[in-house]
């Protein structure tokens, strides 16, 4: 394996010549806000105190993808169920495209395939936290954003 920046395997991801589950993709995002080595490490220690959030993303089937909702979006369910016993399915018959115009409170990643995936946030992190930059695997466009 080749050393690579964040922004350097979003790329190479987007060239399908390496794969990351869709939360690794969306931690990958998270770091391209960060030039350097040092600037990730300053932000880490001046927010270490401040908590983690522990999340389970929801999966919404449509009619052509899938979105994994997180806490914060719109859809996402009042109780996820973090245990994973109820198997909670939300499935839709309308096109991805179609609920993302619909929406306007987004925290998810839309899946329209394996090497096609998009980090959609445009709500307020918790515990000073960062935001993902907004990157579409499936456009030429890396920085897409909302």
């Amino acid at each position: 394996f080749q050393w690579s920046s964040p922004l350097e395997a979003t790329e190479r991801f987007k060239s399908q010549e390496m794969w990351f589950a869709p939360p690794q993709f969306y931690e990958l995002c998270r770091l391209c806000n960060f030039s350097s080595l040092h600037e990730l490490h300053k932000f880490s220690s001046d927010r270490a105190l401040e908590g983690c959030e522990r999340w389970l993303p929801v999966m919404l089937t449509a009619s052509d993808g899938y979105i994994q909702l997180l806490p914060g979006d719109e859809l996402y369910p009042e109780d996820p169920d973090n245990t994973e016993e109820k198997k909670i399915i939300i499935s839709t018959d309308k096109k991805v495209d179609d609920l993302m115009k619909e929406g306007s409170v987004f925290h998810r990643i839309v899946i329209k395939n394996i090497y096609n995936l998009a980090v959609y946030v445009n709500i307020q992190a918790k515990y000073k936290h960062i935001n993902p930059l907004m990157i579409n695997s499936g456009c030429s466009d890396c920085n897409s954003r909302l």
